[in-house]
């Protein structure tokens, strides 16, 4: 059956059923918004003579079920406990026992991709999302924009009489619409969430986070120094958000979208929790990946007949690491088992909360441990620290700081080995889209009083995109032809409901492609065609140096090969020609094509500028939104007013503790001080004191080279080159900047330095105590 005859008796059967639940006209159900009821009351010129009759708002259909996604960062197959992996998810495990395990789902093996399409059920190019959005391109698949005609779950489900939530990481707005002039219509309240508390990203601390309610910037409750930890808030907030909404609206139903920042990059979590896994990965990764495999075939999660797939030659045998490596590597995957183990903690509180509050049989869950595969970013050796020029420091430095791992002092991330371990039994990991450790990830659903076959697994084929038209049906809500008169593009998934009771019927899902950064796989009724370009911890630097269609292509029968094991290119030439045509024919359709695609720069709210006027008490502009400092020679000039008693403080900063300038006053004197990744990298203080009244001051910055090529906004930038401070006219003193840049999640603050501080020498906010008239930005082009 052709995919769009799928996909009209889908759609037919939703609205049908929603019909039948409903009870209301066909062509009520075939556009949202629904009107409000018509007045059923009587008017007449006597009042008495007349009945009231209230407009009354669409409303769910009976038995509702409230609906929890939740979805984790950067987690392989064979993380978590769940999976037969070593890190123990208790309330993960607990889900699965009451509910079902899915262990061939699949995502889309980068983070926009992944969510786009979840929250949307239309597959990532199609909305746009082909790449993630710091590396958006002026192409229909990438470029960021979510269209109208693709209404997310929470919009349609907001129309049928839910309230929605959204909590956690939020990675689907296009960075350049990431600041307080927005437009909005790209962030969760333009895309049907009522409540949003989280932050706008691809990544950022766990300690010191950028956050926003709604579309509001605000500042963590508590700093790390008070126990303050993100993934804790997010679990406080929707309890929060739950308990009000029970205590206003107890009859509605409700969707709660809970996307933590963990456990990607960085791997911040307190001791305690890292201390849980102290000597539990001495053994190395190879190891690892026999144990975690013995694991899945002895509690069934993978058939008998798989096997382990073998290390590729681009990964390093454990063995071969010298013993330095071995301490310093192993830790590192301590720390991520410690940030997974209190992910699964506070996800189990939070359910545990809204359990408390009666939600049992009125409430699925559905739990993605992993919006894509583990996350082989960090290389080799991981990463942590580095030099002033931006270079990783040298393995006797790394070690002398191992321990302080998981705090705010680092961007840490494991080696790639880890990565490999962790999405066992499977070839590769995060962005390989050609094979399935980059796509293939667990689901498990849970709704008791519902699911009869509590405890068991599921083997049919499924994907992201499903998700969408299962809530539906579970909901009773049939799909509209238009939303705010907006015709809308068909899902791409189909439902899951029919597993649910019958676990051997075969899936409808038969065709299903997959492509990141010019990675390619095609799935077609059981046959995979796999081409693999880029290794994840080239990306950045090998972006354009490779034509992705110069790729071989690998042959899998999954139905035989649960873990592509086996490529069957050489046999079977007709099957491969076959996939790699229908590949051919889905990427047309989705927008995927140009693959690797690059173009010019990313639009700027600022469009054209270069100069730029900022009063005090502006803050919180993210770098897509700010100035361009890096690599680019600038001017700032600060008019500010010294009281009698002097002042002291944050005129503008951009960064924190990893990486960022500041100009600040402190003791009476002008200082300029560049952080480069966690290093002074050079610092001016003014040779006299500021005296009361108004001061002129202006910081001139040369880079050594001016960057001219585009990349990628979230590849690791950074330039030296030359500062000048003058105060009132006067050279104040000169220095030279080893390394001048901005991580890209971190902001631009006049007046203060907030979240964690540029410089060791004062503590964040470090709010100015003059008075800030201007302070001008102007760049040299």
């Amino acid at each position: 059956m052709k995919r769009e005859v799928i996909h009209y008796v889908q759609r037919v059967g939703f609205l049908l059923s929603g019909l039948v639940a409903l009870g209301v006209s066909l062509y009520a159900q075939d556009a949202l918004p629904k009107p409000y009821s018509a007045f059923q009351g009587k008017i007449d010129p006597d009042r008495d003579k007349s009945t009231p009759d209230w407009p009354q708002r669409p409303s769910p259909a009976k038995g509702a079920p409230n609906v929890i996604l939740i979805l984790l960062d950067d987690v392989g197959f064979g993380a978590t406990s769940t999976f037969g992996g070593p890190i123990a998810t208790p309330n993960l495990d607990a889900l699965a026992r009451g509910g079902l395990r899915y262990n061939r789902f699949h995502v889309n093996s980068l983070c926009s991709p992944t969510r786009g399409a979840l929250l949307s059920g239309r597959n990532d190019h199609e909305i746009g999302f082909g790449t993630v959005v710091e590396a958006a391109q002026g192409y229909p698949g990438y470029n960021s924009m979510w269209p109208r005609s693709a209404a997310s779950i929470a919009e349609i489900l907001k129309l049928n009489g839910y309230s929605t939530a959204a909590f956690g990481k939020w990675h689907n707005t296009p960075i350049w619409e990431t600041n307080p002039a927005g437009p909005f219509d790209h962030w969760p309240t333009g895309l049907g969430f009522e409540y949003f508390y989280g932050f706008v990203a691809g990544m950022d601390e766990q300690w010191h986070p950028r956050l926003y309610r709604n579309t509001t910037a605000v500042e963590p409750p508590a700093g790390p120094e008070a126990g303050y930890h993100f993934t804790s808030d997010l679990a406080n907030d929707a309890t929060r958000w739950v308990q009000q909404h029970d205590a206003v609206a107890p009859q509605k139903p409700f969707f709660l979208y809970f996307a933590t920042g963990a456990t990607h990059e960085p791997h911040q979590v307190p001791q305690e929790w890292i201390d849980k896994y102290k000597g539990k990965f001495d053994q190395g990764w190879d190891k690892l990946r026999e144990e975690t495999f013995a694991r899945q075939k002895e509690f069934g999660i993978i058939p008998a007949t798989a096997e382990l797939t073998p290390r590729p030659k681009e990964l390093p045998a454990w063995d071969s690491l010298t013993a330095d490596q071995k301490k310093l590597l192993s830790y590192q995957m301590e720390v991520y088992a410690g940030f997974l183990a209190h992910t699964d903690y506070e996800i189990g509180r939070l359910l545990d909360n809204i359990k408390a509050d009666g939600h049992v049989d009125d409430t699925i869950i559905f739990y993605i441990p992993g919006d894509n595969g583990a996350s082989a970013e960090g290389g080799i050796e991981g990463h942590d620290a580095f030099t002033a020029s931006g270079k990783p420091q040298s393995l006797d430095e790394r070690l002398a700081h191992t321990s302080q791992l998981g705090s705010d002092l680092y961007l840490n991330q494991y080696a790639s080995g880890w990565a490999f371990a962790t999405c066992t039994p499977f070839q590769w990991s995060k962005q390989v889209a050609s094979h399935l450790g980059g796509t293939r990830d667990p689901l498990i659903v849970s709704w008791p009083g519902h699911i009869k076959d509590a405890g068991t697994f599921r083997s049919q084929f499924h994907h992201i995109t499903d998700i969408a038209p299962t809530i539906y049906e579970l909901a009773h809500v049939p799909f509209p032809d238009s939303v705010d008169g907006v015709k809308q593009l068909p899902l791409e998934g189909v439902s899951m409901v029919y597993s649910f009771d019958h676990p051997e019927q075969p899936s409808p899902h038969k065709i299903q492609y997959f492509e990141m950064v010019g990675n390619r796989g095609i799935y077609n009724d059981g046959w995979w065609a796999g081409s693999r370009h880029l290794l994840p911890w080239d990306l950045a630097a090998h972006w354009q140096d490779k034509n992705p269609l110069d790729n071989p292509w690998e042959l899998y029968n999954l139905n035989e090969d649960y873990s592509q094991a086996h490529n069957l290119a050489a046999q079977y030439p007709d099957k491969l020609k076959q996939l790699v045509e229908l590949f051919d024919s889905e990427a047309r359709r989705n927008n995927v094509y140009p693959l690797t695609p690059t173009s010019s720069v990313m639009p700027t709210p600022y469009e054209g500028t270069t100069s730029f006027v900022y009063h005090n008490g502006v803050e919180r502009i993210p770098a897509g939104s700010a100035p361009r400092f890096t690599g680019t020679a600038h001017r700032i000039t600060a008019d500010v007013n010294i009281p009698d008693a002097g002042a002291e403080g944050v005129i503008i900063a951009q960064g924190g503790v990893l990486g960022g300038f500041t100009l600040f006053v402190k003791n009476g004197h002008v200082a300029y001080e560049v952080n480069s990744s966690g290093n002074r990298g050079g610092s001016i203080i003014s040779s006299e004191t500021l005296q009361p009244g108004k001061a002129h001051i202006v910081l001139e910055f040369t880079p050594d080279v001016v960057e001219s090529k585009p990349g990628l906004v979230l590849a690791r930038r950074s330039s030296p080159g030359t500062a000048k401070l003058f105060v009132n006219g006067k050279p104040a003193g000169e220095a030279k900047i080893a390394a001048l840049g901005v991580p890209y999640f971190e902001t631009l603050d006049v007046g203060s330095d907030l979240g964690s501080p540029v410089s060791p020498d004062y503590a964040s906010p470090f709010r100015f105590t003059g008075k800030i008239e201007t302070v001008r930005v102007e760049l040299k082009q």
